[in-house]
């Protein structure tokens, strides 16, 4: 048996038990380095460091 036929027998079974990902919709937004604070995203504020 291959070591791959050998995970895919493993995790088969293993899968029930798996949860879903809750706010998968909010991956994006992390994956984009967005400010997030206490599970919220932050909205930006314009402040005089961002003026040029």
């Amino acid at each position: 048996m291959t070591t791959l036929a050998m995970v895919f027998k493993l995790l088969k079974p293993a899968q029930k038990n798996w949860n879903r990902l809750k706010g998968f919709e909010l991956l994006t937004l992390v994956v984009n380095n967005l400010p997030f604070k206490n599970s919220k995203q932050v909205e930006e504020e314009a402040s005089d460091r961002n003026v040029a």
